[in-house]
């Protein structure tokens, strides 16, 4: 029973020392984190019905999983969430931690999969942003991300779409042509079509709440929520 992906794990491993690096190997992520956090942000707030402006996620227990560098852990404490951020990269966390400490922020930060962490505590939220696409075993690792939050809870997952369109945006596009990621970050097999995606959520517990699509804007040079879900799509489900 595992979801960790050896292979997956050792690439991000290889580039870790990236994560913070907004005109390295993680520049796509950097641009797509200002509508990521502000998405979640007013998710969470409409939902657990919170008007401070001041720390709005004060008090909100938050999981991030498959959290990297830290590159939405951090700002998520930032808005007063208290944050675990769990990875299966150890140098990954390394770095999450070590930029955290550097800026004085209280993360707490493990070496762990959702199938091997052992925690007491149930979270409010849970983040699963752009790591679905490359486990093992998605079933297994979305039951036991399920299983960590609590009834009323919200989970948020953003990945990729299994369409021609993604195959040739997400890797030809973005790997080989526009150079914005390593080549072989992405494998198309691993990506997840939204309705097996919610077929999955539906069997732990998870009721569908918005399905959003994502795309980058060229013209502006930004990320923006969508209509269109055959690319990028994030999506918010709640725990029944």
């Amino acid at each position: 029973m595992n979801t960790v992906n050896k292979k997956e794990i050792e690439k991000f491993s290889k580039i870790a020392d990236e994560w913070w690096n907004v005109e390295g190997k993680f520049k796509p992520l950097h641009k797509f984190n200002p509508l990521r956090i502000k998405y979640i942000k007013e998710k969470v707030m409409h939902h657990f019905n919170i008007n401070s402006k001041s720390k709005p996620l004060k008090n909100i227990e938050l999981l991030d999983i498959g959290c990297g560098g830290g590159l939405l852990s951090e700002p998520m404490c930032r808005l007063g969430a208290k944050v675990t951020g769990i990875d299966a990269s150890q140098k990954n966390i390394y770095v999450a931690s070590y930029h955290s400490k550097k800026n004085k922020l209280k993360i707490n930060y493990l070496c762990s999969s959702p199938e091997k962490i052992k925690l007491k505590k149930k979270f409010d939220v849970i983040l699963n942003m752009e790591v679905v696409e490359h486990v093992d075993d998605l079933n297994l690792f979305l039951k036991k991300s399920s299983l960590m939050l609590k009834k009323n809870g919200l989970m948020f997952i953003s990945t990729l779409n299994k369409t021609l369109k993604s195959y040739v945006f997400a890797i030809i596009g973005a790997e080989y042509v526009l150079k914005w990621l390593p080549v072989g970050t992405h494998d198309w097999n691993k990506f997840v079509k939204p309705e097996e995606l919610v077929n999955i959520t539906k069997n732990n517990n998870l009721e569908l709440i918005k399905i959003d699509g994502v795309f980058f804007n060229l013209l502006k040079n930004e990320w923006m929520i969508s209509k269109d879900q055959s690319v990028n799509y994030i999506t918010q489900f709640k725990k029944i």
